[in-house]
């Protein structure tokens, strides 16, 4: 029974590339904030409770729509329940402390859950790029919450902090869809079918770093902070001339992985300059 119940695969998401997603947003508006209270780890707690129970709640769709075995019925359960527990829990704390004004940052994550949901029931979340950049962009919220508690207020820098968070995140996915596509080749295609495959991941690093290197020079975000988008941009570049052919998917989500922690690192730098 407590076997059953303590499944590994339902208590922690498979998806170890969606780690990234979860904590950059949050370590950037921490630091960002500059000041540290005890409310900052417990909504880092308490973000991280929701992004747990999101496996086990699908785990739980896939049960009931007959797309997974029952066997995995009373650990998605136990884990949905203590996840949601917690977390409900926490972010009690946090409006009691003061911080009701965070809860407004998780109303645009139910109905992008719900919409997930929706799909697993339906067999048709995968290869989804669309709702993986909106999902994205609600863990991105976590910038502007961690900020917020950091400063004791709302405040608009905290909304830079999402947008820039968000951006990055959907570079990242563009281009992990790219090297996704790219272990299917058989042979390797001409450049120009490479720079072709390759367009929309950089498109979307471009805009990113010219955006963030213009606002820069106007005065509206730190002037070097086009740095930590050069990082994602610099690897799209090689990646598109460096495909991604035969490579285990693993290896792909590791140096993506290494690549998004610069650019946490060079972020947080680049904001403090």
């Amino acid at each position: 029974m407590f076997k059953s119940i303590f499944s590994k695969h339902v208590a922690i998401p498979q998806d170890h590339g969606s780690w990234v997603f979860l904590f950059s947003p949050l370590l950037i508006g921490l630091f960002a904030g500059a000041t540290w209270h005890t409310e900052s780890l417990v909504l880092a707690l308490a973000a991280l409770c929701a992004f747990l129970a999101r496996n086990p709640i699908t785990i739980l769709v896939k049960i009931y729509s007959k797309r997974r075995s029952r066997r995995d019925l009373p650990a998605a359960i136990f884990w949905s329940a203590v996840y949601t527990f917690l977390g409900l829990l926490l972010l009690g704390y946090l409006v009691l402390q003061g911080y009701g004004f965070l809860l407004w940052l998780g109303i645009p994550a139910v109905p992008v859950f719900v919409w997930h949901l929706y799909l697993v029931s339906r067999r048709a979340e995968r290869r989804k790029p669309g709702l993986e950049i909106v999902a994205t962009g609600t863990l991105a919220l976590g910038a502007p919450a961690a900020y917020w508690v950091g400063v004791g207020r709302p405040n608009p820098v905290g909304w830079w902090l999402w947008l820039l968070a968000w951006l990055q995140a959907a570079g990242s996915i563009a281009y992990a869809y790219l090297r996704l596509e790219q272990r299917a080749w058989e042979t390797l295609p001409p450049p120009a079918e490479q720079w072709k495959a390759g367009r929309r991941a950089l498109l979307y690093t471009t805009f990113n770093l010219l955006v963030t290197l213009g606002l820069g020079l106007a005065g509206y975000l730190p002037r070097w902070l086009f740095l930590a988008y050069l990082v994602q941009w610099s690897e799209t570049l090689w990646g598109i001339t460096h495909p991604a052919m035969k490579t285990k998917p693993t290896v792909i989500g590791f140096r993506q992985l290494m690549v998004s922690t610069l650019f946490t690192v060079v972020f947080i730098l680049a904001w403090r300059i």
